[in-house]
């Protein structure tokens, strides 16, 4: 193993427990300390490898923008309508916190609290890139499919994603209990049934 991969190892490690105490450790501030013997190594160790707590969170950040944004330009290349995209990109989104309950605390805001806004910003701008993908994609319906949303775009965009905001909370508050796709089918059902306007006609 070369030294680059090593360190990449170990840069992981560490990201792995900080994800899985902001997991078990429910509520509480994760300090350096309590990290540095999770991962079982000294506090300087992990120094070594991150400047600060704030750059371990941004490397969390940065791993749910790469995961989330890949799996949604896939969504995009193989789902060619409007609700049905927007389907998918909110079950992935509320099926990705499920199956990660540490990075649902980020995407919740709640463990950021006291930490530099920097990383709150990021959170910010990660949902406000959710929702704009969702904008694009129901402005799309028009052109492909002369069908409007019954709402404005902007406001129907930001139901959908308030929606997901809004269930991630729920399973954040609730320790992980109250699943985010609990009840989803039937309640995209009913929203994704109020979305869109009857197609366009043709003006004779």
């Amino acid at each position: 193993m070369t030294q680059a991969t090593q360190i990449t190892s170990r840069r992981e490690q560490i990201l792995q427990a900080l994800a899985l105490m902001l997991e078990e450790d429910s509520g509480k501030r994760i300090t350096i300390a309590a990290l540095a013997r999770q991962v079982g190594v000294s506090e300087a160790a992990l120094y070594r490898h991150f400047p600060s707590k704030a750059r371990m969170f941004e490397g969390l950040i940065s791993f749910i923008e790469e995961t989330l944004f890949e799996r949604i330009s896939r969504i995009l290349e193989e789902v060619h309508e409007a609700v049905p995209r927007c389907g998918q990109i909110l079950i992935l989104l509320l099926a990705f916190a499920e199956k990660n309950p540490g990075l649902s605390r980020l995407l919740e805001g709640d463990v950021l609290t006291g930490e530099t806004a920097r990383l709150r910003l990021r959170i910010h701008q990660l949902f406000e890139r959710v929702e704009t993908q969702l904008k694009q994609v129901l402005r799309e319906a028009e052109l492909r499919e002369r069908r409007r949303t019954v709402l404005p775009v902007s406001a129907t965009a930001n139901l959908l994603i308030a929606v997901a905001e809004g269930r991630i909370s729920q399973y954040v508050r609730s320790d992980f209990q109250r699943r985010p796709t609990e009840h989803w089918d039937d309640q995209w059902a009913l929203l994704s049934a109020q979305l869109m306007r009857e197609p366009l006609t043709q003006s004779a």
